[in-house]
């Protein structure tokens, strides 16, 4: 069930272009460190927010890595 929802993510960010993709990253990063920042202070009750971001930045990325080496 979880791998249909990484499915669907994945297939989500592919019908994004770079710019989009770009953004995505982004925000994604900034989601983390702010999950990063709760770690550090107690915050966090959830500690498998902080893989799933992670892993959700490695998928955007490989996406637009995918995207801009079959734009050249």
């Amino acid at each position: 069930m979880i791998q249909e929802n990484e499915e669907m993510k994945a297939a989500e960010l592919r019908q994004k272009d770079v710019a989009g993709l770009e953004a995505e990253v982004k925000s994604l990063q900034k989601a983390h460190f702010g999950l990063r920042m709760q770690k550090a202070t107690q915050q966090l009750n959830n500690t498998a927010l902080l893989r799933n971001t992670r892993r959700d930045i490695a998928r955007a990325k490989t996406i637009l890595a995918q995207k801009q080496a079959e734009a050249k």
